[in-house]
């Protein structure tokens, strides 16, 4: 099988960042990279192009960083409540997901996506929760969120009619 070395003039999950020499198959190089103008053949005047692309990945890269970074402090700042429906003894209908969390989330002005956040299994109790929120290769935030009832919460009456015989 033929290979290639190309020049990556943008990133491309799972392949690499721009300014990267990587070795890929000829076909996708051909078909799919070179066309697209996602990637150059190597050449000697090729090379002279990594430079600049180092660069403008460096500066990007820092740009990312910088942004996160205040994501992050937006993020350790804001404390919501997510308000469910119970029945009785404050017994929650359904659980609180992911989806969930970033709708309301949304509502105060922050976006992010599904991956970012880790909350593991549903939420299926009231009260304070804490998820991870993975921003950036170097930058994780803490959020504090709580689970409220939208209903007031009603005590569970005990029946004291089992003496039917």
């Amino acid at each position: 099988m033929a290979n290639s070395q190309v020049l990556l003039l943008q990133p491309i999950k799972g392949l690499g960042a721009e300014g990267d020499t990587v070795s890929v198959r000829a076909g996708y190089a051909r078909n799919f990279l070179l066309p697209r103008k996602l990637a150059l053949p190597i050449t000697q005047a090729n090379k002279k192009h990594v430079d600049a692309l180092l660069k403008a990945r460096e500066a990007r890269e820092q740009k990312e960083l910088e942004v996160a970074r205040e994501l992050a402090d937006k993020i350790a700042k804001t404390s919501i409540a997510i308000a469910v429906k119970t029945g009785e003894g404050g017994k929650m209908f359904g659980a609180v997901t992911a989806a969930d969390v970033l709708t309301r989330l949304k509502e105060e002005g922050l976006e992010l996506d599904k991956k970012q956040l880790g909350i593991g299994a549903p939420i299926k109790e009231l009260g304070s929760h804490v998820a991870n929120v993975k921003l950036h290769a170097d930058v994780e935030a803490e959020l504090k969120f709580e689970v409220v009832s939208e209903n007031p919460i009603e005590e569970v009456a005990e029946d004291a009619s089992d003496d039917k015989e």
